[in-house]
């Protein structure tokens, strides 16, 4: 199993940032120009039950994703797990925590690729290098619009 974690504050309170995350167009907006995304269904918000499906296009190679909401708690944290895409195991918990009428934003994010020790070798070096860029763009539009709407 593989740990990535990112973290940055957010210049707005908790509740404004995650009334950002409940937009029906959250997916394409955090989605960064270099690897674009095709949303096949959004259902439910950020509760428990909720169904993210994606296609991720890796170059011309388009892959499905579909994420499912299994853990929620307003204004705190939300936890979507992979049923369907690329990964062995995928579970990512999204934690809001206020700080000083600031929310510090943390993507906590667990991992595997198919193919056992071999794999989560590569997976902490290769997909690593990947997700450190898209998380860091992710919070930075994060940043742009809750200052915008705050």
């Amino acid at each position: 199993m593989v740990k990535f974690k990112y973290s940055s504050l957010i210049n707005a309170p908790v509740e404004v940032v995650w009334n950002f995350h409940e937009r029906p167009d959250i997916l394409n907006l955090l989605a960064p120009p270099w690897q674009p995304i095709q949303v096949i269904r959004r259902e439910g918000g950020l509760e428990v039950g909720a169904i993210s499906e994606v296609k991720i296009f890796v170059g011309p190679v388009p892959l499905k994703w579909l994420a499912v909401h299994t853990e929620y708690h307003k204004y705190h944290f939300f936890t979507d797990e992979q049923r369907e895409g690329p990964f062995e195991y995928w579970r990512h918990c999204h934690q809001f925590t206020a700080e000083n009428h600031k929310t510090l934003l943390t993507d906590d994010i667990d991992f595997s690729l198919p193919g056992g020790f071999l794999s989560d070798f590569f997976a902490s070096w290769l997909v690593m290098m990947q997700l450190d860029p898209i998380f860091r763009y992710r919070h930075e539009v994060t940043q742009r619009e809750c200052r915008i709407h705050h």
